[in-house]
């Protein structure tokens, strides 16, 4: 077995050390007992009939380790016997900070570190045993180029039959590009509708997944969180002001290996039924909680985070429904009313109306009057 002596998670830099402990039910003659720290990147998909596989290494150690207490023969082996426990004992040093990529695990490519003891006997076939143990190197998002904002326009124009249907736009920006699990970010952005159709602005998380092997490359995108905002409809126009995406539990980006690479966006996007989206990505770099301080950059985050909740709390939370009483029987609209859009996110949805009931007031109550007539 081997037992790591405090911990199976190290940096860069830092020293693996423990003890191989060996335990024999017969007599055994034991020729030498080495230990190995491998660690390596490894791709492999299929495209089409070919098989693409790709290996990087990123730690190779070896050494023999020896028992001091225990007499050898003259060929050097040593003889354990049943009924005790031997330990070899091992330590060495990782690679400085910046030669090792953090420990990694996805759909078509790993990154593994694990420490590998082989016991030789011999006449007899090597016994092997391995313990993997993770690497984290730290990412620190505390640096000028990830605590400057970053933001972007876009726009669209829609066509309906080849025929011009307006176009559809948006500004958005945010305060900062790194940011740490657990951590809200916060969105300005403008939305404006001038097509005939209802679109609706969405924001998103992507995890982008990049493996290469034999040349070629996968990429694999994953949704991790979402929000969206209110229907926007013909010929108006919708404001962000502090709308908040909290970054998920996930791993820091990984952007130092040679054969896969792990980055984040903040995808802000429209709707648009019958047409593509139109899409905004701002890059991402997640790092490691805990290092350093964004004191002043988190404490702005938080007074824009609590002023936009209180003027979105204002702008939802409505006040209390008047009495029928205060109802007068003139039930005119001031205004047309808009059926709202079902959401869907596909871009070959169709546009599916709703229209909401008018609720009219209850009709007053009577009471039926007998009059008699006398001649």
């Amino acid at each position: 077995d081997v037992v790591f002596d405090i911990k199976t998670f190290y940096c860069g830099g830092d020293t693996v050390s423990g003890r191989i402990e060996v335990e024999v039910n017969e007599v055994t003659r034991v020729s030498a007992v080495k230990i190995l720290g491998l660690g390596h990147a490894k791709v492999g998909y299929a495209k089409g009939k070919q098989r693409c596989r790709q290996e990087a290494e990123y730690l190779r150690y070896e050494a023999v380790l020896r028992l001091d207490d225990q007499p050898t023969d003259s060929d050097g082996s040593v003889v354990l016997r049943p009924g005790n426990k031997y330990e070899y004992i091992f330590g060495f040093d990782l690679p400085q900070y910046g030669k090792l990529v953090s420990t990694y695990k996805g759909k078509f490519g790993y990154v593994q570190y694990y420490v590998k003891a082989v016991m030789e006997r011999p006449h007899q076939n090597p016994l092997e045993c391995k313990k993997p143990f993770e690497v984290e190197e730290p990412l620190d998002v505390n640096t000028p180029e990830l605590l400057s904002p970053t933001g972007g326009m876009k726009e669209k124009k829609v066509t309906c039959m080849f025929i011009p249907d307006g176009q559809v736009s948006l500004n958005a920006k945010i305060d900062r590009r790194g940011f740490c699990e657990g951590e809200d970010i916060c969105i300005n952005a403008k939305f404006e509708n001038t097509c005939s159709r209802i679109v609706v602005p969405k924001a998103a998380i992507i995890a982008k997944h990049t493996y290469q092997a034999n040349g070629r490359t996968k990429v694999f995108r994953q949704k991790l969180s979402s929000v969206r905002g209110n229907h926007i409809i013909s010929g108006m126009c919708d404001a962000w002001q502090g709308k908040t995406i909290r970054v998920p539990k996930i791993k820091p980006s990984m952007l130092g290996c040679n054969i896969i690479r792990v980055e984040y966006a903040l995808m802000i996007y429209v709707h648009i039924p019958g047409s593509e989206k139109l899409i905004l990505e701002l890059p991402l770099v997640i790092g490691t909680p805990g290092l350093g301080s964004r004191s002043n950059s988190v404490s702005s985050q938080e007074g824009s985070v609590s002023n936009s909740s209180q003027s979105w709390v204002s702008l939802r939370v409505p006040s209390d429904p008047p009495s029928y009483c205060d109802i007068t029987r003139d039930c005119h609209l001031d205004q047309p009313l808009t059926p709202l859009l079902d959401d869907f996110d596909g871009d070959d949805s169709p546009i599916f109306m709703n229209a909401p009931a008018f609720p009219f007031p209850p009709l007053p109550t009577y009471t039926e009057v007998v009059v008699s007539l006398r001649p």
